[in-house]
């Protein structure tokens, strides 16, 4: 077992239980697949950085409770699918390295989806930035 994922397999890989208990275990294991994200993967690391200066930029940026919402939902928004797209990559390369269409097709859908995340950021940071400095 990949050492990466120890502290994942003491806790069996899938909360069990009830109540407070189910969600403290599955806290743990979206922790623990946020620090992957964050250990193994470059585009996360590069898109935490950017959230990172925009979020307090956003505060500023925002004139309502509503454009602060959305600023900083299209960045939520882009490490999500970041992090769904690593995993597809993940699940891919773990079936096997070799080149195979529908492998090579996953990985672009995934990728696609990213792009699209940020096409949602750009087009509403620039719509709220035209709204409250060029209108």
């Amino acid at each position: 077992m990949n050492e990466n994922y120890s502290a994942q397999a003491e806790i069996k890989n899938k909360p069990n239980g009830s109540g407070f208990t189910r969600i403290l275990k599955a806290t743990r294991c979206s922790l623990l697949g946020l620090q992957a994200a964050y250990k193994h993967e470059s585009a996360f690391r590069q898109e935490l950085c950017l959230c990172l200066c925009l979020i307090p930029l956003s505060l500023f940026i925002a004139s309502s409770g509503m454009q602060l919402a959305l600023l900083l939902s299209s960045l939520i928004l882009l490490l999500l699918v970041e992090v769904i797209n690593s995993a597809i990559e993940a699940v891919v390369d773990r079936i096997g390295l070799e080149h195979h269409e529908l492998s090579g097709r996953a990985k672009d859908l995934g990728s696609a989806a990213v792009f699209l995340a940020l096409c949602i950021c750009v087009v509403t940071w620039g719509g709220i930035l035209f709204d409250n400095y060029l209108s």
